[in-house]
């Protein structure tokens, strides 16, 4: 798989990320070992979870398989900090002391001792920014992170983290923000992909293939196995379910049908290339439909197909908050 640089950093990582967000939750060891055994095969090195998935799970799952299905040095380990839900509810904090004891949690779990890129998930406006990013700083200073980003920032967010950060001699500058982006999702086009690009961040995309709808699986309905069809994503999912995104579906399901690709392709495709983007990040059900989309490896859209997708989805097309 081909390799990108995250931002103006020396941090390399491939071009396509695998999402944990449901492990340890909806997916379980086995199913976890064939796609970490899948993604390594091709190639894929950047491996995203955080601490609130399944309440740490995630990265006790991925920790259990490091060293017996990849080795440490095979992959990038990007893990977030800063969403709890272990009261039930979500809860968000940006804290020094918060963060670096999420970090050392994240550490116990994944059985390292350092983290490759170590983000702040969410901003959170109770929390001194300068507070939230001397953290960053305390991470990388003591060895427990080799990179910082951030997650879920609005573009004036992103370019304060950012400036503030390169400020001072000694501030860790920021290598990577991660935010949605799919043909359903464009938003962060209008803010947050100048401000990446002026200060040097690299773009991780969740939910790229606009949390599952691209893929064409609910133009008909909601599969009884689908993400849809659970309680803790229904809502998620269904706020792409709407006649607007009807239309973008199907403008890309005639993109493949053309081509003789599938949707799930056409989709992860365009936002591997926009510009700007280092990885989309891709959170399978199975290791077969991973497999499936490891294939858009080879792959690259035709310009006239790219020009129509991008007239027909519109900037912030289908829009809607989320809190991956």
């Amino acid at each position: 798989m081909h390799v990108r640089s995250v931002g103006a950093t020396g941090l390399k990582v491939s071009r396509l990320g695998l999402g944990t967000m449901t492990w340890g939750r909806d997916t379980d060891e086995h199913e976890a070992r064939d796609q970490l055994i899948a993604f390594a095969e091709v190639g894929g090195s950047l491996v995203d979870t955080a601490a609130g998935y399944g309440d740490g799970a995630s990265e006790e799952l991925i920790g259990g398989l490091i060293g017996d299905v990849v080795a440490r040095d095979e992959i990038v380990i990007a893990t977030k900090a800063g969403i709890s839900r272990r009261t039930g509810t979500r809860v968000t904090d940006a804290s020094r002391g918060s963060l670096l004891t999420a970090l050392d949690g994240s550490l116990r779990r994944l059985g390292v001792d350092h983290v490759d890129l170590w983000q702040v998930h969410t901003w959170v406006d109770d929390a001194p920014l300068e507070e939230t990013l001397s953290a960053l700083d305390t991470a990388v200073a003591t060895g427990r992170a080799s990179y910082v980003g951030v997650s879920n920032y609005a573009g004036w967010q992103t370019a304060q983290a950012a400036t503030w950060q390169r400020a001072v001699p000694g501030r860790v500058p920021l290598a990577s923000t991660q935010m949605e982006y799919s043909l359903l999702n464009r938003t962060i086009e209008d803010e947050v992909l100048p401000a990446a690009h002026a200060l040097g961040l690299g773009v991780l995309a969740w939910s790229p293939l606009g949390r599952g709808v691209l893929t064409g699986k609910y133009r008909t309905g909601t599969p009884a196995d689908s993400r849809a069809a659970t309680s803790h994503f229904a809502g998620f999912v269904g706020a792409y379910l709407g006649p607007r995104s009807q239309q973008v579906v199907e403008a890309v399901a005639r993109a493949a049908d053309g081509l003789g690709w599938t949707p799930l392709e056409v989709a992860l495709a365009w936002v591997r290339d926009r510009p700007g983007v280092t990885a989309p990040i891709l959170g399978a059900r199975t290791a077969q439909q991973l497999r499936g989309a490891l294939g858009v490896e080879e792959l690259t859209l035709p310009d006239e197909i790219t020009a129509a997708l991008d007239d027909v989805s519109g900037s912030g097309a289908a829009a809607s908050e989320g809190d991956e």
